[in-house]
């Protein structure tokens, strides 16, 4: 015998949930999917793969395309320096925006509108690929680890949308904090940022993503240092090495260990090694993301 609350609740209301159940299971299932197949594919062996129809499950089950990966010289000097600069320039991009933010989001700052326009500019108008690398190369930043972190230190964007949370807090905060004595950077370290925790969740998760994910930077201007090497690029290398038939793997030519692996499994296990990483910070940062995304969106 159905219940009192189910048997009250209208036909109309059962189907419309029925179809938003169903749809949110096709778009886990759509969304979900690829990555387990990836996932799959990276775990399987590599000439049993080349015959195709891995779904979301290894058929032959291996890790010789992650010792292949890890097999390379240069990996785990990458993988150091893709944390390194993923911790320090989310940090430092971090505080500089928030800084910057609490500063425009003052009204007793004369100089608001202009700084304000002049950042707003920056993302309608940029000067290029060619004049930002001489830029680069005139401030003697080529084969240093500064040029992972202070060309990216203040994004407009992210200015924008801390300084729009921060226009959402009471004044008054701020107003009661000096007159018990305290200065602007003891509000804004006391007072706005622990306020601003879910919009400064939201840039770090795009901080960190970006600096996880960079790889153009050292190509350009740290591609001859081995020591400032970041993950992406090297295995940017280890897909063309394995198309090319280059003797990278440890003294071992290429063309025996494709004899074992395919640049398929290859480029599946790749994609997991730097894709795991910065996934795990998601959790961490979701409660917040969503709350900072439309609060820090929708005022001006």
């Amino acid at each position: 015998m159905p219940s009192k609350k189910l048997a009250a609740t209208p036909w109309s209301d059962r189907i419309f949930d029925l179809v938003v159940y169903v749809a949110i299971t096709m778009v886990t299932v759509v969304t979900l999917y690829p990555f387990l197949n990836v996932l799959a594919i990276s775990f399987n062996d590599s000439t049993d793969s080349i015959k195709g129809g891995i779904t979301i499950y290894p058929r032959v089950f291996t890790l010789k395309n992650y010792e292949t990966i890890f097999a390379y010289s240069g990996l785990m000097t990458g993988f150091k320096i893709s944390i390194l600069r993923t911790v320090i320039g989310t940090i430092l991009g971090l505080i500089s925006a928030s800084m910057l933010a609490f500063t425009l989001s003052r009204v007793d700052f004369q100089a608001r509108k202009f700084v304000s326009t002049f950042l707003a500019l920056t993302m309608y108008v940029s000067g290029g690929l060619i004049p930002f690398y001489i830029l680069i190369k005139n401030l003697d930043m080529m084969g240093t680890f500064g040029v992972y972190v202070l060309p990216s230190l203040v994004s407009a964007f992210n200015v924008f949308v801390i300084r729009s949370f921060i226009d959402g807090l009471p004044y008054a905060l701020q107003e009661s904090a000096k007159l018990d004595g305290a200065n602007d950077f003891t509000i804004y370290w006391r007072i706005i940022l622990p306020l601003t925790k879910p919009a400064l969740a939201t840039i770090t998760l795009f901080l960190a993503v970006g600096q996880w994910n960079a790889w153009i930077d050292t190509y350009l201007y740290n591609g001859s240092k081995d020591t400032l090497t970041t993950l992406q690029y090297e295995l940017m290398k280890v897909i063309q090495s394995t198309t090319t038939n280059a003797d990278t793997f440890r003294g071992r030519n290429m063309t025996q260990v494709m004899a074992q692996i395919s640049p398929e499994s290859v480029k599946m296990a790749i994609t997991i090694v730097v894709t795991v990483p910065i996934l795990l910070v998601y959790p961490f940062l979701q409660r917040y993301f969503v709350k900072g995304m439309t609060l820090g969106s929708v005022k001006s």
